[in-house]
């Protein structure tokens, strides 16, 4: 099975272990035992630990913005692309976002992910924004403030009831455009 595993296996139980485990369980052995292979397979794909780290928080950025990001993009014209972004940054628990955030808080690497992630989605809202009509000095505050609206919740253990998610989501929306 070992020579059956592509990187993305890696990765994807990269992430995995970060939810369940943290950062400090991103080694080879552990997650060779976790998926049932020997090392080897790990360092069949990785040089080393410091190579599979950095692919991790690579992988990260592709499946917690870009792939986000390209499906907003890819959505119907009808749509409208904040609202969808915002239901789906407050629709799931983002365990995956505090998992790399406490990463960040000791690993210079990670720090840099983090905050380049951070400058990517960031833009990508205030890029929304001003497609919406908002001039440029209105849309790049208003895009800081959802972001914090959303790193707040990533960092709130109590989610809402969807009910209430719904009118936060709603209010939130109004605020953005008026």
């Amino acid at each position: 099975m070992a020579d059956q595993l592509s990187a993305g296996d890696w990765l994807d139980q990269g992430l995995r272990t970060l939810i369940k485990s943290g950062f400090t369980a991103l080694k080879a052995e552990p997650l060779a035992k976790a998926m049932g292979v020997s090392r080897g397979s790990f360092y069949w794909h990785f040089a080393d630990l410091g190579a599979y780290h950095a692919a991790v928080l690579k992988h990260w950025r592709e499946v917690a913005a870009e792939q986000i990001i390209a499906g907003l993009e890819a959505a119907s014209g009808d749509d409208n692309p904040l609202q969808l972004l915002l239901r789906r940054a407050f629709g799931t628990k983002p365990a995956l976002e505090n998992a790399f955030r406490t990463w960040a808080t000791v690993d210079p690497g990670a720090r840099s992910a983090v905050q380049a992630i951070d400058r990517r989605r960031l833009g990508y809202v205030e890029k929304l924004l001003g497609a919406s009509g908002l001039p440029a000095d209105v849309a790049r505050p208003r895009a800081q403030i959802l972001y914090w609206a959303f790193l707040g919740f990533a960092l709130s253990d109590r989610p809402l009831p969807q009910a209430r998610q719904a009118e936060v989501i709603d209010e939130l929306l109004r605020m953005a455009s008026r």
